[in-house]
């Protein structure tokens, strides 16, 4: 008779971190296409134009554009479909959330009465959401040859029997605990008594049902300080200093069972089981920008604008659980429940994450009051990402990330008090195999209107990108295709004081 062995496995450890790998550094490296519904609308094509409250995010000149002193406030639904496909199965799941998304104000300081031709000085404070971090994803499948013992594997190889069952948990690193839940899990045995080398326990030798889900969220939002001067009624000059926040939340659970694998003996050893992992984030970084815009003509405008990499200091906090449905593994073969409960939690010493910079350039031509085009060329080097001490992810980052390019491409046309807009954004995958990651294309349209010093302003925004989702970040590397799709509306309301 099969009973449940369950192994609750909460422990802390003091050791080397080895818990973060390059796709929690792509999770603080990228951004999402947020800010006020006017810049959505149109692409994020503003890095020439300024005079909106996310686009001093690309170009921090932008906040001289203003003409008076304004306050604004977006809010936003996020919409989020992943289609999975495993090994043939394809599954989805969707995500809902509702967030504020932007807030800031603009103080503008203009001096008629000397004679210099710095004219007008800008302050201003905004706060974005810069990556809204709130998805789900599940997938399912047969995998023909690997289970989740070649994970605990990877990990239990060249860490000799001893060690792992002569030390309590959380005197161990984190390869070290990762062997002891395999092997304290019934999933793998040592090639020779008190060797450092192991193989599968599992009886089964291939179709392997697999069901995997994950669900994430939290946000990487970013306080921006701004100063800006307009010279001469044509040069711009901005500065940003940024305070940015992380606070992650993960769930993945992992569910694998043997019945129908080839060679599967029912009545012995692991049946079934589901390995939980509880990834708890938290941090803070900061960067600066620094950017120009200039008016060649009174209807021609270019900008140029840098932001440094951003130096984050972060926390991780692990939890894990791993339930065993087991034939035959309590004491002397007999059916039982066996627990290992520390009672502990992981805490991981703070580490030091370098995400890349980037270069934004831009031009725009305005049609008096009738409307305007803009477009934005944005280049970041993503291979540029970096952890602090840690060589061999360093290693990895270096290896398989690349430049990206970015497009973005914006229009605005009004009517009286209405304003229709549009965009389209175009971005490479930050990877140099694609098929890790495709390019993310986003359309967008939206309106406004303006009752004087008041102004409300709609949009809508979708975009799609696929890449593919490891279970595990060795050992068992398998991934499924993931297409996902983005629909976002989002309202901002614009005061003029």
């Amino acid at each position: 008779m099969k009973k449940l062995v369950s192994l609750l496995i909460i422990g802390l450890s003091i050791n080397t971190l080895q818990a973060q790998d390059f796709s929690d550094a792509l999770r603080y490296s990228q951004d999402n296409l947020n800010g006020t519904a006017r810049f959505r609308a149109m692409g994020g094509a503003f890095g020439a134009l300024g005079g909106d409250f996310s686009a001093i995010s690309v170009n921090p000149a932008g906040s001289a554009v203003f003409s008076n002193n304004a306050a604004a406030i977006t809010l936003s639904n996020y919409s989020t479909k992943n289609k999975s496909d495993y090994f043939g199965t394809s599954t989805s799941e969707k995500d809902n959330s509702f967030d504020l998304n932007q807030l800031g104000a603009v103080w503008v300081f203009q001096d008629y009465q000397t004679n210099s031709k710095w004219k007008k000085f800008t302050l201003a404070i905004n706060y974005e959401n810069s990556n809204n971090l709130d998805n789900r994803i599940y997938s399912q499948g047969i995998n023909p040859t690997n289970s989740v013992a070649d994970y605990f594997i990877s990990y239990a190889n060249g860490i000799s029997e001893g060690t792992i069952t002569g030390n309590n948990f959380e005197q161990l690193g984190y390869a070290g605990q990762q062997a002891y839940l395999g092997y304290e899990g019934f999933f793998i045995n040592p090639t020779i008594a008190g060797g450092n080398q192991y193989v599968s326990a599992l009886s089964g030798t291939g179709n392997f049902y697999q069901e995997n889900s994950i669900s994430s969220n939290g946000y990487n939002g970013k306080l921006s300080f701004n100063a800006a001067a307009e010279y001469n009624d044509r040069f711009y000059f901005g500065l940003n200093l940024n305070s940015h926040f992380v606070d992650f939340n993960q769930t993945t659970s992992f569910y694998e069972d043997y019945l129908d694998s080839p060679n599967h003996d029912t009545t012995t050893g692991v049946q079934a089981s589901r390995f939980t992992n509880e990834l708890y984030t938290y941090g803070t970084g900061f960067s600066f920008q620094l950017g120009t815009i200039a008016k060649i003509t009174n209807e021609f405008r270019a900008g140029v604008a840098y932001e440094s990499p951003t130096w984050y200091s972060l926390n991780d906090e692990l939890l894990q659980t791993l339930s065993v449905n087991c034939a035959d593994c309590g004491t002397n073969g007999n059916s039982s429940n066996f627990f290992a409960d520390p009672n502990l939690v992981i805490v991981y010493p703070t580490y030091k994450l370098r995400t890349p910079g980037k270069w934004t350039g831009s031009l725009a031509y305005v049609f008096g009051k009738n409307g305007l085009l803009s477009f934005d060329y944005i280049l970041k080097d993503y291979s540029n990402t970096k952890f602090r001490h840690s060589t061999e992810v360093n290693n990895q980052l270096s290896t398989l990330l690349d430049t990206s390019n970015e497009f973005r491409v914006g229009g605005e046309y009004r009517i009286k008090a209405w304003s229709l807009r549009a965009g389209y954004r175009f971005e490479e995958s930050p990877y140099k195999n694609s098929n890790a990651m495709g390019d993310l294309t986003s359309y967008s349209g939206g309106l406004g209107y303006n009752f004087g010093d008041v102004k409300l302003d709609m949009s809508y925004t979708f975009a799609k990108r696929d890449y593919q989702q490891a279970f595990f970040s060795q050992g068992m590397v398998d991934t499924a295709t993931i297409n996902r799709k983005n629909n976002n509306v989002s309202l901002t309301v614009l005061f003029e004081l």
